[in-house]
């Protein structure tokens, strides 16, 4: 999920494991911990020259339950190596800093795999990526909630019992409303299908997922031989069904057979994607997993980038978000959420 969502929970894992004996130094570090698996973003950076192997990069090894406890194990001696000395002698374990440091680094990537993103939770030893696509990426009454509770805990002193009240409290009501989107997504999925088979569309196989920042509209695509189909359904529609299909031709003008890196993207994707040619060294790929940002242009997408050949290879640059008029598609998206 986003940055702040993850730095939440890591400080909640650093309370919970070290609250009692250093307060809010715990918070400070478990958000460490939480933030360290996203540094990948830069690392994928450093080590690849192709902005493709970069971006593939994230959500991989730094994400994966064998990063956290090899980071974990490092971190918790590192820290309390440098911690355990002066006044604060004997007043912590390394078992401690360890224990933080693991919970805050482990809990990250799974709550990443609730997302339509995923992560590798298994690398390197597989590359399957785990995505329940129960929740956005950004979902505020997520993260709001839990975050006012870390705040209003930091004002009682670490042995209150007040200050645990709030961890479990912000704890729990996260844990709620995430155990809620698991059910919402079992009946999009089954109001998906029934959608499909109602319209009589031909289908191999379908996948749904919330729009960005709620967990109320959520966004359909189905594939079939030749054709995507995209459609929405909001809890708030009058009928319980996806409506308003829109039929997206595939198009693949490049193939993984020349360009082997177009076999990772579509892994990235699921293979729910397309690519069109733009220009005369110019490609545009879709992730067809997100929505269109402009109903009317069945080309435009949230999730696409710029590809062009390069020394015989294929390279990518994002597209700049100015120019796909995201505020446009925020906009008709809250009023779609709104129910027809």
């Amino acid at each position: 999920m986003d940055s702040l969502t993850q730095i939440v929970l890591g400080a909640a894992c650093g309370e919970a494991v070290l609250g009692k004996k250093i307060g809010n130094k715990a918070l400070l570090f478990g958000a460490i911990g939480g933030t360290i698996p996203d540094l990948d973003v830069f690392v994928g950076n450093w080590l690849y020259g192709n902005e493709i192997d970069a971006m593939l990069f994230h959500r991989g090894f730094m994400h994966s339950i064998l990063f956290s406890v090899l980071a974990a194990f490092f971190l918790g001696w590192l820290v309390h190596k440098l911690y355990n000395s002066g006044k604060r002698l004997h007043t912590t374990t390394q078992n401690d800093w360890i224990n933080l440091f693991f919970w805050s680094l482990f809990t990250h990537p799974i709550l990443d795999c609730f997302t339509p993103y995923g992560t590798q939770l298994f690398a390197p030893f597989s590359n399957y990526r785990v995505a329940f696509n129960n929740i956005a990426v950004v979902d505020p009454i997520y993260t709001l909630p839990f975050l006012i509770c870390m705040i209003v805990l930091m004002f009682f002193k670490r042995t209150s019992f007040n200050r645990r009240f709030w961890l479990k409290f912000g704890l729990g009501i996260s844990s709620f409303y995430m155990l809620f989107t698991f059910g919402n997504k079992v009946y999009m999925d089954s109001v998906f299908k029934e959608s499909l088979i109602s319209k009589a569309l031909d289908f191999k196989r379908y996948y749904t997922q919330p729009t960005i920042f709620n967990n109320v509209l959520w966004y359909g695509v189905a594939e079939s031989d030749s054709l995507y189909y995209v459609a929405y359904y909001s809890l708030l529609d009058k009928k319980s069904q996806f409506i308003d299909f829109k039929a997206l031709p595939k198009e693949k003008a490049l193939t993984a057979e020349k360009y082997p890196r177009i076999k990772d993207l579509a892994w990235f994707s699921n293979d729910y994607y397309s690519i069109y040619k733009i220009g005369d060294n110019e490609y545009q790929y879709n992730d067809l997993r997100y929505p269109l940002t402009n109903e009317e242009n069945s080309k435009s997408s949230v999730f696409k980038f710029l590809l062009y050949e390069e020394n015989n290879q294929i390279n990518m640059k994002p597209f700049k978000r100015s120019e796909d008029n995201i505020s446009d598609a925020l906009s008709a998206l809250w009023i779609r959420l709104k129910g027809k």
